[in-house]
């Protein structure tokens, strides 16, 4: 190698070790100018407060001194170089900082560094070549670090996250055996869910499992990762401005969703329907039990059994059994046994039977009437047809069941057995669900889901 090439080489080396140097000098102003263009460019970081930004710049000085130090001694950047990142990781994920945003952060210190760089190479050949020198250190550096912040926050927020099904999951526990939370961790966590134990907030209790046979593509996790996404629709259908606890319980999800003032039951259960059918639409079909409201954390083991059993109501396709969208007439038609039915003349069955097969007008003639207070006119018109087709349907009714509709005892046996057929499952699988889920409280035992609209 010639002399003119010794020379040039020993430039460049001196170049860069001048350049090197003096952004070592000027790192304070050069950190300064990294954490207003992160503000800039990154509005995640710029909304944070004082203290979040000096930990910014802090993080900014440690690394150009570490990266300086690499460059100056013209080495492969370590672990323990950057060992500092790891806490400032957990630190952004603590502070709700996404992800893109943090990697983001390093781009622009990258940039920072770079244009630093450029700036006070000039113009002469020596300055720029010893630039380029510098290019490839730097990206190596860039690379190294960001890829172990970024493992270090997805740690963390594994972590969390583990956590916080953790604490929810002991929560639930210690609320389904009756007791309450006094202190610590599970306390902050039933406050964070609006369940403080002297709250007297009224509260339901639902539980959901997957419903319908297992797909045949399905792997081994499928169901657990249904059950789990299942899970987190329904932590979100809170109204009350605070996220609903919903807890993966073996086979089945749990959730204590809590009713915030001038907030109503039924609006819930409407929520935890329209989460049903997006789950259902994905692949995720799940049977669902809803409890009455209750007030009090104290009486959850009680709404936890009411959705237990509600949820027998609710066949193997799927659905929502909700008690606040029945009546209490309802309940026990549905948990009415063979005997029940038994004991329904078999003129009356017969005719219910003959009737939902040929579209259910008279049934639905009989709940129209019950519902007008006997009055033919109004249940005419509840039913939209002329007061003397409804007038012949109520003789049709009494020559084949041998009751009048005119006499209270009479229409009451119809009804019960109206609900006590109803109640039964089909082929379709639709009635019995349709009349616990979607007449609405105090209607169902006037109007079926057969009923002409």
């Amino acid at each position: 190698m010639s002399t003119g090439s010794h020379t040039v080489e020993a430039a460049v080396r001196a170049e860069r070790t001048r350049i090197l140097s003096e952004l070592l000098d000027d790192l304070p102003h050069l950190a300064d100018i990294a954490v207003a263009t992160m503000r800039a460019e990154i509005p995640a970081y710029d909304a944070q407060g004082p203290d979040f930004h000096a930990d910014v710049r802090d993080q900014v000085v440690r690394h150009y001194r570490a990266k300086l130090g690499v460059l100056l001694e013209d080495r492969t950047v370590t672990l323990d170089d950057i060992s500092f990142t790891r806490r400032a990781a957990m630190r952004r994920a603590r502070a709700g900082v996404a992800l893109a945003d943090y990697i983001n952060a390093f781009r622009v210190g990258q940039q920072v560094f770079w244009e630093a760089v450029v700036e006070r190479a000039g113009a002469a050949f020596a300055g720029r070549e010893a630039a380029l020198t510098l290019a490839g250190p730097l990206m190596r550096y860039c690379d190294f670090a960001s890829t172990h912040a970024a493992n270090a926050y997805m740690e963390f927020q594994q972590y969390a996250a583990a956590e916080a099904v953790r604490e929810s999951r002991d929560l639930l526990e210690t609320l389904l055996a009756g007791s309450v939370p006094t202190r610590g961790r599970e306390l902050a966590a039933a406050q964070a869910h609006g369940l403080a134990p002297d709250a007297r907030t009224p509260l339901l209790v639902v539980i959901a499992v997957l419903a319908g046979p297992p797909s045949v593509t399905s792997g081994p996790d499928q169901g657990a990762d249904a059950r789990h996404a299942a899970c987190a629709a329904i932590a979100r259908t809170g109204g009350n401005g605070t996220r609903t606890l919903s807890v993966v319980r073996q086979s089945e999800i749990v959730a204590i969703p809590v009713l915030g003032p001038g907030a109503d039951a039924e609006e819930l259960c409407d929520r935890l329907q329209s989460v049903r059918d997006s789950l259902a639409a994905e692949g995720i079909r799940l049977a669902m039990g809803i409890s009455t409201v209750v007030t009090g954390t104290e009486r959850i083991p009680q709404a936890y059994q009411e959705a237990r059993a509600v949820l027998d109501f609710v066949g193997e396709e799927g659905g929502v059994a909700a008690l606040p969208r029945i009546t209490a007439f309802q309940y026990l038609a549905l948990k009415a046994d063979d005997t029940a039915r038994h004991l329904v003349d078999r003129r009356i069955t017969a005719l219910l039977a003959e009737d939902r097969a040929r579209g259910g007008v008279l049934t639905a003639t009989i709940r129209a009437f019950a519902g007008a207070d006997l009055n033919l006119r109004a249940a005419a018109e509840r039913l939209q047809i002329h007061p003397n087709t409804a007038q012949y349907r109520l003789r049709r009714i009494q020559e084949r069941t041998g009751r009048s509709l005119r006499s209270i005892n009479d229409l009451l046996e119809l009804l019960v057995a109206i609900a006590l057929h109803d109640a039964l499952p089909t082929n379709a699988g639709r009635e019995r669900l349709g009349t616990v889920t979607n007449e609405g409280r105090g209607r169902a035992d006037v109007r079926s889901i057969h009923e002409p609209r």
